[in-house]
């Protein structure tokens, strides 16, 4: 079962990148296997549990030994507004026994605890290499219990071995399409009922948008998966409508979703300002379309300019001490363009941002915005990271965590971009928050004082005391 879902996800038809490929190619599939110790990037079992643990009312029940578990959590700040239980980790913690003798009886049993104790509307199961190695057969252990216990309890069979995290993405938005998705009704509808898939309520970034949204009279039907309620997501299948806000993760749900249920989508970006508008004027129209009061439009216009204005002016603070500045953007997959564009609204140059986890639509993206001789990188080692850093060909670097200490030995400014942030840069708010950090991290006087020589260099020249 998981080798069909792993093939069907690899010749996935709305991905540009299989598009491209020829027949015979696309019957190979995404074939790219990790080389041992180069894993760091994440699993398939990591990828489904960061794209799924943002169900925050739902339990999130991982099958395998503990350290499963324990390195994937917490990776992510995706924020709540209400359920704390996605916030608790519950693990069958598998043992030597478990390895001999199976572990499926001590997983009912886990089930069973989960719900006489925290009583969750549904319980999301995860497989790990270890029970998939020794054929714990955990799509059977989930449908005994939900008939026993009258509890949905989803398998999500994405084991390590079976690829990245990005696959596990993909492999989580099969398990919701099989097992979530239809099998509920909403309490009611409206003609702006709308889906966000790919979005993971990031430092709260979802929170930026939201208010937008309920300004224009468009209802969030379901959030897939940010801050998101398990009914709502059960019963999402009866939206108008559908943003896809990262299509590496999530393109398989919203392709699905047309084609069972008839809802359009496209993608975009809340990042950024122009592509913060663009996005909302594409979702009026598709609501539109579907049915919304046509004065939906007009009145997304009159939104914009309030909003663009605004946040234009509170940029202008910034602009003298950021125009010309020099940024290196080392992420991936929507944040690649999404990001540079913001940046280049800012008055920022950006000398180079990476590819690895970009599509080719993606990179089209950067073509556009940043002219034929955009440095799109694919791989960048640390070593030639901190000599284009202590080259000055940056003033800034922007990245996830684990580059950061590059950025310190060469005496450069850093700023997290990445899913560990604590900032919300989504929306026109985001936009702000997004540039002020980048200004407070360039303006840090600690940077200046790095750079000067030690007193104990022949450069330094110490003023003695009269």
């Amino acid at each position: 079962m998981t080798i069909q879902k792993v093939q069907e996800v690899f010749q996935e038809p709305a991905c540009g990148h299989n598009q491209a490929k020829s027949e015979k190619d696309r019957k190979k599939g995404c074939t790219k296997v990790a080389t041992p110790g180069a894993a760091a990037g994440g699993c398939a079992f990591d990828g489904a549990k960061i794209a799924l643990q943002p169900i925050v009312d739902a339990a999130h029940l991982v099958h395998g030994p503990i350290a499963c578990e324990g390195n994937s959590w917490d990776n992510r700040s995706a924020l709540s507004s209400g359920s704390r239980l996605y916030r608790t980790g519950f693990t069958t913690d598998i043992n030597e026994m478990d390895v001999v003798y199976g572990g499926e009886k001590h997983l009912f049993k886990a089930i069973r605890q989960i719900r006489d104790e925290y009583h969750p509307p549904a319980i999301f199961l995860y497989q790990t290499c270890v029970p998939a190695i020794i054929g714990d057969d955990i799509e059977s252990v989930a449908r005994a219990a939900s008939e026993k216990f009258g509890l949905p309890v989803i398998p999500v069979n994405a084991p390590g071995f079976a690829g990245g995290k990005n696959l596990g993405n993909k492999l989580a938005g099969e398990a919701l399409l099989d097992y979530v998705i239809g099998t509920m009704e909403p309490e009611y509808t409206t003609l702006t009922d709308l889906n966000i898939i790919g979005e993971y309520n990031l430092s709260g970034e979802l929170w930026q948008v939201k208010p937008l949204l309920d300004r224009l009279g468009i209802r969030i039907s379901a959030c897939i998966s940010g801050d998101a309620r398990y009914r709502e997501v059960a019963s999402s299948h009866r939206a108008r409508a559908a943003m896809l806000v990262c299509s590496k993760a999530m393109i398989n749900i919203a392709r699905k979703m047309e084609e069972r249920y008839g809802i359009p989508w496209f993608e975009g970006s809340f990042y950024g300002i122009s592509d913060m508008s663009e996005s909302l004027r594409n979702i009026a129209k598709l609501l539109v379309g579907r049915g919304a009061p046509a004065d939906l439009l007009e009145r997304t216009e009159t939104l914009i300019a309030s909003e663009e204005q605004e946040a234009w002016d509170a940029l202008e603070a910034f602009r003298p001490a950021l125009s010309g500045k020099r940024a290196l953007l080392i992420t991936g997959g929507v944040k690649s363009w999404s990001v540079v564009s913001a940046l280049q609204e800012a008055g920022i140059e950006v000398v180079g941002t990476s590819v690895k986890k970009s599509t080719p639509e993606d990179k089209e993206r950067i073509s556009a915005l940043m002219g034929e001789d955009a440095h799109m990188i694919e791989t960048l080692t640390p070593r030639e990271m901190y000599r284009m850093l202590a080259d000055a060909e940056a003033d800034i670097l922007m990245a996830g965590g684990r580059s950061q200490f590059v950025a310190l030995k060469a005496k450069v400014p850093f700023l997290d971009v990445n899913q560990e942030r604590r900032f919300a840069f989504a929306g026109y708010k985001g936009m702000v928050t997004l540039v002020s950090e980048i200004h407070r991290a360039l303006a840090n006087p600690v940077f200046g004082l790095l750079r000067q020589p030690a007193p104990w260099q022949p450069e330094c020249r110490l003023t003695p005391l009269v």
